[in-house]
Parts: C-alpha cells; structure tokens; sequence
C-alpha cells in the first residue's frame, strides 16, 4: 500500500469516526441542561422562545443527521454495490442540509458575539445550501464528476460542525481565552479552513496519475 492510499485510508477512518461521534451527539445535547451548554450564553428571553428553540434544534439535529449520512457516500464501494442505499441515503442528506442550513441561516442572526459571529455562521449556511443544491442539480442533469466535487465542497461545510467542537474547548481551555473573543473566530476558523482543504482534494483528484 503506497503513502497516498495510507493516507486516504487513515483520512476516510478519521471523518467517519468524527461523522459518527458528532453525528449523534444532538442526542446527548438535548439531555443536558441548557445551563451546561452554549444556549447558556443567550438571551433569557430569546431562550423561552419555542420558535427560536425549535429552529435550532432542527439545525442541530438534522445537521447531525447529515454528517451520519453524508460520510458515507464517499465510500466507493458503497456506491458500486449499492447504488439504490447510495441514492436514499443522499436524498436524506439533501433534505437534511435544506432543512439544517436554512435553519442555521435564521439563528445565525442570533448568534452570540454580534455581527461577526453572525456574519460567520450565515456564510456557512448559505455556502452550505449552495453547495448542496449544486450537487443536487449535477446529479440529475447526469453530471457525475461535478456531483462529486460539489459534494466534497458540501461535506466539508458540513464538517464544520467537527470543526466547531474540537476548536471551541481548544480556544478556551487551551489558549484561554474568553468566550466572546474565541467564539467570533471560530465562527469562520470552524468552516473556512475545510473549504480549503475540499479544494485541495479536488484538485489532487483532477490530476492525473503519474
């Protein structure tokens, strides 16, 4: 096994094992008190607001839901094998990034922090939902090389919500800095940096092999 195949291997272990953990972690979140969480650092009003209560658990829960279907698709395998669970399992991720991102995009204009947080999460959403929606359209015009990037680039967004947790104690507990402060970077450091790296793979993936 060459260099390049250990490291796709090692990176394909890595994001479902992340995709898995975090995927499933809005499980957990609904069990811990909001005092323990980051709606802690919200308005007590905005808090007792059922709408704004039910949006952000719409987007923590099916943006979970896309990182355990999305990971998947991926896997070559999977596709060749079992090309009808690969269309299901990507219609679900599909529904899921709409239903999410759009969710993410109105409690982005609660975000704490102020207007750079916010900036910095409504990006995301929106490349989120961009991405997506362009992957779903390569697919049913047949083009599968641009389904494929456009997938990568969704993915990655999508990461962001890896991202967000490994930053977050890393920013506080490390670096020790304040909340406000580190939440406003991480609010772009948690998606701009996968972009960049979807970029990367899909460039390597153009070139040919040598």
């Amino acid at each position: 096994m060459n260099l390049k195949k250990i490291q796709t291997k090692t990176g394909y272990i890595s994001m479902t094992v992340f995709a898995i953990f975090i995927g499933v972690y809005p499980i957990v979140f609904a069990n811990i008190p909001i005092g323990n969480t980051l709606l802690a650092s919200k308005p007590p009003d905005l808090i007792a607001n059922k709408l704004y209560l039910f949006t952000f658990y719409t987007h923590i829960f099916l943006g979970g839901l896309a990182l355990l279907t999305g990971f998947s698709q991926f896997y070559k395998k999977l596709r060749r094998k079992r090309l009808g669970l690969h269309k299901i399992l990507g219609k679900i991720y599909v529904i899921s990034v709409l239903l999410s991102g759009t969710a993410g995009l109105v409690i982005a204009f609660f975000a704490t922090g102020g207007i750079i947080t916010a900036l910095g999460f409504g990006g995301l959403a929106i490349l989120w939902l961009y991405t997506t929606a362009n992957a779903y359209l390569s697919i049913k015009q047949g083009k599968i090389e641009a389904h494929q990037r456009w997938m990568i680039r969704s993915y990655a967004l999508c990461f962001a919500a890896v991202s967000l947790r490994i930053y977050l104690p890393l920013f506080l507990g490390v670096f020790r800095m304040d909340f406000i402060p580190a939440y406003q970077i991480i609010a772009w450091l948690c998606w701009m940096p996968n972009i960049l790296v979807a970029e990367f793979l899909i460039v390597r993936r153009l070139k040919p092999a040598s």
